[in-house]
This record gives structure tokens, C-alpha cells and sequence, in this order.
């Protein structure tokens, strides 16, 4: 596993607004792999599915 990286680090690697990832979580897309307070923390291949799946719509 990849390590965990923070949604702003997770949207600029994927090429989206911060706002975005936090939208993939509420649809159910993308869930957090881990917690920083109360920031969720992603994996960067969980961010790429995401993405993938929200592309081919």
C-alpha cells in the first residue's frame, strides 16, 4: 500500500479542486484510508480509481 497523503496533496496529483475530492467522498467514490485530526487522508491509487470512475460517466 501507498503511502497517505492529504486531500489538498491528493487533488493536485489527480489535476482537481480540493472541492472535488471532497465531492467523490460524499458520492461514495473515494472513501479516506486513514485520519490527521480531522482531515482524511487518501492513497493516491484509491484517488486515481476515483477518478477513473467519475471519467467514465
Amino acid at each position: 500500500m501507498g503511502p497517505l497523503i492529504t486531500g489538498a496533496l491528493a487533488a493536485a496529483e489527480a489535476g482537481v479542486v480540493p472541492a472535488t475530492i471532497r465531492k467523490w467522498v460524499q458520492l461514495g467514490h473515494l472513501a479516506p484510508a486513514g485520519r490527521r485530526g480531522r482531515a482524511g487522508l487518501y492513497r493516491l491509487e484509491d484517488v486515481f480509481a476515483a477518478e477513473r470512475a467519475t471519467r467514465r460517466r
